[in-house]
């Protein structure tokens, strides 16, 4: 009876020791799964609560993924059907190969190289352990994908700039997104989607400006990899790239906003690595990256060149930062009021100036609160806007409709000018010039240098934004009809005949942007503007019947008083 006993306290303690070494093998828990589909990748994000032991492979006919999670049981539910991605169409569970082992089986569309990796918990506590797999949407048909034919832009050799149709492309980059939250306020508000938001209203006050064109790094909540951003600006042939971001801090005291350009030290490692590139070079934008492309052994030019086009970058983007900077501070407190020199992934582009804007502390409650307002994004975002257009009126790309529109034209008052003689000079108005140069009165000062405003058309703010509008509403306006041709799209119309993309839009009850060829479209146009200079032995009635209008009209377009003219008196002649 003893020896029994024995046997049984022996197998008792035995049956507890397994159990509870069970327990601990299997001691991993698949918490949930989550898709962040984007428009070159599906993401997929396994949420654990320890680190993740894995392996997987690939199978075809049909196309899958196959992950086996060892010593992990699951309690998400599955299957999961996906319904928004390009690749991947259910996540279910399949027979493992081994006890205390989940196998996920993830049906693909096509073939993929996937990448699968692990990521440690935030130290905010957001998230834990996870496994990540990015699903590129391209095919692939081997192990080794086709190399891709270098595109190869037309390059202006005098200038920083890509030459293409006249434009000039901003990319505008929404901080964080997707499995990356970003900062995270008191009441768990994220940072990534507040980016968002103020990010898509910059762009669409950019797009509202005949010659500009606004691209977004990313248009959802989805991850885009840091270096992934700068390759969307540099493919879309940007001139500048803005990012977008909330601060935050440890204590939520600090408020403001502020401004980040590259600093040199980052830039200096930047043109190291840059300079071993010789693959990459040229796809560099501009002169710069033509020369490369003939030179790419000689490391003595690689380095020249590409220091000359980080300075380039690094100057502009200081430039564009004080515009930002200047802007911002009439709607928001600032931070801080200099640029701030910083090593950050997403600005250190050689060729494209950029900067980082930080439109708040979303760690501090009342801003936290503002950053989700939606009139508080609308002031940001216009300060925003205005500044990036500000900086391009006084910086035009070569190559731009800005360019050719010509720059600012200043004079130089001498002994005896008046403001009515420079005017005439000129053939502008007195209240043009002194709108233009914020003048109080008509007095002038010997030196005094003074902008003379374009007779051109102008950038104008959008619908429904506080920013003053250049054009005058009282000018004589007529309807057009454009047919669409192959390639075009309603910002290039819109800058083909100096008008808002919005105006099109009403002016045709357009419910989309989405143009197809030989649609045919009504555009408000300014009417030309007639003028006649009066001659010996003219009269009003005579000027008038010339050109087919009313004795009174010419006097209402012209704002006279009596029907007396004066020899070499300019009128202007009213649309009939």
């Amino acid at each position: 009876m003893l020896i029994g006993k024995y046997f049984r306290i022996i197998w008792y303690t035995l049956f507890v020791v397994l159990s509870t070494s069970s327990f601990f093998v299997s001691a991993n828990t698949l918490e949930g799964i989550r898709v962040w589909p984007s428009p070159d990748e599906t993401r997929i994000v396994i949420d654990l609560n320890s680190e993740a032991n894995y392996s997987y492979f690939t199978l075809s006919s049909p196309y899958r993924l196959v992950v086996d999670l060892k010593n992990t049981n699951v309690k998400a539910k599955l299957p999961l059907n996906v319904k928004d991605s390009k690749v991947l169409t259910k996540i279910r569970k399949s027979s493992p190969p081994s006890k205390n082992t989940t196998r996920l089986v993830f049906e693909l569309k096509h073939s993929v190289m996937a990448e699968v990796f692990k990521l440690a918990p935030t130290p905010g506590g957001q998230y834990g352990h996870r496994l990540v797999m990015d699903l590129p949407h391209s095919k692939t048909s081997s192990s080794t994908p086709a190399p891709s034919k270098p595109s190869k832009p037309v390059i202006n050799s005098s200038s920083n700039h890509i030459v293409g149709n006249g434009e000039i492309i901003i990319a505008i980059d929404a901080g964080h997104g997707g499995e990356d939250p970003g900062s995270i306020g008191p009441t768990r508000k994220y940072e990534k989607h507040a980016t968002l938001a103020i990010s898509k209203k910059v762009v669409a006050q950019i797009n509202a400006q005949p010659g500009m064109r606004a691209v977004m790094t990313r248009s959802g909540d989805y991850f885009v990899n840091l270096n992934k951003r700068t390759e969307i600006a540099r493919k879309n042939k940007s001139h500048l790239l803005v990012s977008i971001h909330a601060d935050s801090f440890r204590s939520p005291q600090p408020r403001g906003g502020s401004v980040f350009v590259l600093n040199t030290r980052r830039a200096n490692t930047e043109i190291g690595r840059w300079v071993e590139k010789h693959e990459k070079q040229s796809e560099l934008l501009g002169g710069a990256g033509d020369v490369l492309a003939k030179n790419s052994n000689d490391r003595n030019v690689s380095q020249t060149l590409l220091d000359l086009q980080f300075s380039h970058s690094q100057k502009e983007g200081y430039k564009l930062a004080k515009n930002v900077l200047s802007e911002m501070g009439k709607v928001i407190r600032l931070h801080k009021k200099e640029p701030v020199n910083a090593s950050l992934a997403v600005l250190k582009s050689p060729d494209i100036p950029s900067i980082l804007i930080e439109t708040g502390f979303i760690s501090n409650p009342t801003e936290e609160k503002q950053l989700f307002q939606r009139a508080h994004q609308d002031k940001i975002a216009r300060s925003i806007s205005k500044a990036i257009i500000r900086y391009l009126h006084d910086n035009p790309p070569q190559g731009t409709l800005l360019a050719a529109q010509g720059g600012q034209t200043k004079h130089k008052v001498r002994s005896g000018e008046s403001l009515s003689l420079i005017a005439k000079k000129y053939g502008t108005t007195m209240a043009k010039i002194k709108s233009e140069n914020n003048l109080k009165s008509t007095s002038l000062k010997i030196g005094q240098v003074l902008v003379i405003p374009s007779n051109k058309s102008v950038y104008v703010a959008p619908k429904n934004t506080a920013s003053s509008v250049n054009t005058s509403s009282s000018q004589a306006r007529t309807i057009i009809t454009h047919k669409v041709r192959s390639g075009e799209y309603l910002g290039k119309i819109a800058s083909k005949y100096k008008v808002t993309t919005s105006s099109i839009r009403s002016l045709n009850k357009l419910k989309s942007d989405t143009l197809f060829v030989g649609q045919k479209l009504k555009v408000s146009i300014v009417a030309p503007v007639k003028k006649h200079t009066v001659k010996r032995g003219e009269f009003l009635g005579k000027i008038a019947s010339k050109y087919g209008v009313s004795v009174s009209s010419l006097r209402k377009a012209n704002k006279l008083r009596s029907d007396e003219l004066a020899i070499g008196q300019v009128l202007i002649i009213p649309t009939s």
